[in-house]
């Protein structure tokens, strides 16, 4: 199992890159709406797992 310091560090970062495809797809939305849709739907991905680590991050705080 990942330590604390792992978990938070991979939580960082999908709240990173979830923030750039985000920002991505709103300038994409009216060039190119498949392309802002696929990247909607990997930043959807990507939330649904950190939202899984938070949980699992807080577990591990609260047994500490």
């Amino acid at each position: 199992m990942a330590s604390l310091a792992q978990m938070t560090g991979s939580l960082y970062i999908h709240n990173f890159y979830i923030g750039k495809l985000k920002a991505r797809q709103e300038q994409l939305f009216e060039s190119d709406p498949e392309l802002a849709q696929l990247l909607d739907n990997v930043a959807a991905v990507l939330s649904e797992h950190a939202v899984v680590l938070a949980d699992d991050i807080a577990d591990m705080e609260c047994d500490n």
